[in-house]
């Protein structure tokens, strides 16, 4: 851990290392989620409190693009910016995985804490597939997000469905 880290591994002015990550899912893999009702993305329900965001695109129609979505989904695409990581992208989105993002902005490291909370994998007229995963006390925000990939059968539409609740867990994080 950096000895310019405060409270321990949360913010860095240096990049963590593989250590730093280990020690963080080390401390937090079995702590409970900071917020009530984990798991309320699946019912779509955001406890009072919580700024809900939600956000549903098409992404195009057909197998093909379902199953480059699913991938996506699998792999954590949705992590590829460049001011993030995340630890490590061989992760599985199954309930009790713990994922490490790590955010550089402003000069600061963040390394947060989250652990999947559920997974979503069902056939039917609409296939879905995704996983919802829940901050650990170690995060700058407290809340749940949810990642979603259905298919339509219906009308062979594809689409990306996230929704999240969500506030500041850190008093940096209001910034």
């Amino acid at each position: 851990m950096s000895l310019l880290s405060f409270p321990p591994t949360m913010f860095s002015l240096l990049a963590p290392t593989d250590d730093d990550v280990r020690l963080l899912v080390a401390t937090q893999k079995d702590l409970p989620f900071p917020y009530p009702d984990p798991g309320a993305t699946r019912a779509e329900a955001v406890p009072g409190g919580f700024r809900p965001l939600h956000h549903r695109v098409q992404l195009g129609a057909g197998k093909t693009a379902y199953e480059r979505a699913r991938h996506a989904l699998r792999s954590w695409r949705m992590f590829r910016m460049p001011w993030v990581r995340l630890y490590w992208l061989d992760v599985q989105q199954e309930p009790g995985a713990v994922a490490i993002v790590a955010a550089h902005g402003g000069g600061l490291w963040t390394l947060n804490a989250c652990r999947v909370v559920y997974a979503v994998d069902q056939t039917g007229p609409v296939e879905t597939f995704g996983f919802a995963y829940g901050t650990l006390p170690q995060h700058v925000e407290r809340g749940e997000e949810r990642f979603l990939v259905q298919w339509d059968h219906a009308d062979d539409t594809v689409w990306y469905d996230l929704l999240s609740f969500s506030r500041p867990g850190h008093p940096l994080a209001r910034l």
